[in-house]
């Protein structure tokens, strides 16, 4: 059975560069039109577009906050009528760790700008792509956790942690929500996925290398490991699967 996504519509949040981008890439890259989504880098954005579209895909840039309802739902809103039609595939892949930071220095506003940009942004995009795929009996969600939901993460990292351990456990109530109007959601749960702006902000290289040489694979991954996941579980072969999650960490993880 081949991966087909012609005449869908994939929306992918966080999507400018890194994880994003390669999962907006390989929806394109097996037909889908896709919804690329950037907060404040717009030449990166356009970078992802321009990729898409000179591999023959079509694609639409919309820059939002995705921890705003108002600009979520202008983001689908342009998305939607841009590409002809209602979201089909729904990747929430915005996320951040914003700082490291020990709780005896915890304040509110890191506390809030930490689950906003992971949970929140993913329970408001959720329930806005939901009227339309429910009016198609059809729909894949795929949230984004982190092996730190299962960890705790590392230094500084417990909230970060908290806020992916929260995204399973919606998406976990979500599947069982949704399932009976056709519409699944999975979890996909990287681990240490090297290019991207995640580590190359947040850890140093000997916990880099560290980190690589207790990992049963002996490499960090890619973007495009990740995107291999998301295409899987946004296709036709993913049917019967729901509320699950896609541990993508080279074995460094096991359940």
């Amino acid at each position: 059975m081949n991966i087909d996504f012609t005449g869908k519509i994939a929306l992918v949040t966080g999507s400018n560069a890194g994880i994003g981008r390669g999962i907006a890439i390989a929806l394109a890259a097996h037909g889908a039109k896709v919804g690329v989504n950037c907060l404040r880098n717009v030449a990166q954005g356009e970078e992802t577009v321009a990729a898409i579209r000179d591999a023959g895909g079509e694609a639409v840039l919309v820059q939002a906050d995705v921890t705003d309802p108002a600009q979520i739902e202008r983001l689908v809103d342009e998305v939607e009528r841009a590409l002809g039609g209602t979201v089909d595939i729904l990747v929430n892949n915005a996320g951040h760790m914003i700082r490291r930071l020990p709780n005896s220095e915890m304040t509110e506003e890191h506390y809030a700008q930490v689950m906003d940009v992971n949970l929140k942004s993913t329970v408001f995009l959720c329930k806005r792509v939901i009227g339309g795929m429910k009016a198609k009996g059809a729909g894949r969600i795929i949230n984004m956790s982190s092996v730190a939901a299962q960890n705790g993460g590392g230094p500084g990292a417990s909230i970060y942690a908290a806020s992916k351990a929260a995204v399973s456990a919606y998406s976990k109530g979500l599947a069982k929500e949704l399932a009976a109007s056709g519409i699944t959601v999975n979890i996909v749960s990287p681990g240490f996925i090297g290019s991207t702006m995640f580590h190359a902000t947040f850890t140093s290289d000997a916990a880099r290398q560290a980190t690589i040489g207790g990992i049963p694979l002996q490499r960090e991954g890619t973007p495009e490991d990740v995107a291999g996941a998301v295409l899987y579980l946004a296709s036709d072969l993913a049917a019967y699967v729901t509320g699950e999650t896609l541990e993508i960490n080279g074995g460094m993880m096991m359940r």
